[in-house]
């Protein structure tokens, strides 16, 4: 993936219009899904300083089995 292809700028923030979001949303439609899924991971190792290949840290995650009572 081509990390200078996405850039997220965020020393602002802004408000916008509901059509100027909707000119938002027929922007990501027009994209297709392998566009998007990058984008979308992207953003996702931005926002927790990762790589695609980082590995995920297991041991977060906790499992439990529910009793049937």
């Amino acid at each position: 993936m081509d990390n200078n292809k996405y850039k997220i700028d965020r020393t602002f923030t802004s408000q916008s219009s509901f059509a100027q979001a909707d000119n938002h949303v027929q922007h990501w439609e027009n994209k297709t899904l392998i566009e998007r899924l990058n984008a979308a991971c992207f953003i996702i190792n931005n926002i927790f300083g990762t790589t695609p290949q980082t590995k995920v840290d297991r041991t977060v995650i906790t499992q439990r089995k529910h009793s049937n009572a």
